[in-house]
């Protein structure tokens, strides 16, 4: 719970403040999960800050909700091309992708259990970025991510957005979004090894 507070700081996702007349303030739980390795041993304990967001409102808390997500016949695609050209495959999950991009409404949230704000227990947090559970978070997190990997010359594909290409001479690279989990394909072994 110290981890995901400090990376809440880190982030600077929200602000402690009184709560306005006319707002409405939305519930957090804690979320623990055990991670185990592939022997089923336990690797270490995690616990997450997560939004009631079933609470909020449409139109006023916030005003559109996806995830993005690559079709599955695009992923079959992908995987078939890299099979045939050789291609390394890399998987990562994005950690905090939730808490790097700003939100577009204002929204309160009760402060979290067992974290009182040393300014007084009576005070909200006025979030400043989107935090898992929140109906905007995927889609915060997907513009943001649009947006940083279209300016490295990532395009989306046509059929699908949430599979990019980057050509560069001989170089070829694919990134299929998933929620927060990116695959990389390329045939670049410098980028994945170096």
């Amino acid at each position: 719970m110290k981890d995901e507070m400090s990376s809440m700081r880190c982030n600077d996702v929200w602000d402690h403040v009184e709560l306005p007349n006319d707002a409405k303030v939305i519930g957090c739980k804690w979320v623990f999960k055990t991670k185990k390795d592939s022997l089923g041993n336990t690797e270490r304990y995690k616990a997450k800050l997560v939004a009631k967001g079933f609470t909020q409102k449409k139109g006023i808390d916030y005003t559109e909700t996806f995830s993005p997500v690559s079709k599955k016949d695009s992923l079959h695609i992908i995987l078939t091309l890299v099979a045939y050209f050789d291609l390394e495959l890399q998987q990562m999950d994005v950690k905090t992708a939730f808490l790097n991009e700003e939100l577009e409404e204002e929204v309160y949230m009760k402060q979290p259990e067992g974290f009182p704000s040393s300014d007084g227990e009576k005070l909200v947090c006025k979030l400043k970025k989107s935090i898992y559970g929140l109906k905007q978070a995927s889609r915060q997190w997907y513009l943001k991510f649009h947006n940083i990997i279209y300016s490295f010359g990532f395009v989306e594909n046509v059929m699908d957005q949430y599979i990019y290409l980057k050509v560069n001479r001989s170089k070829v690279y694919f990134l299929v979004l998933y929620v927060d989990d990116i695959l990389l394909a390329t045939n670049d072994n410098d980028l994945l090894h170096g």
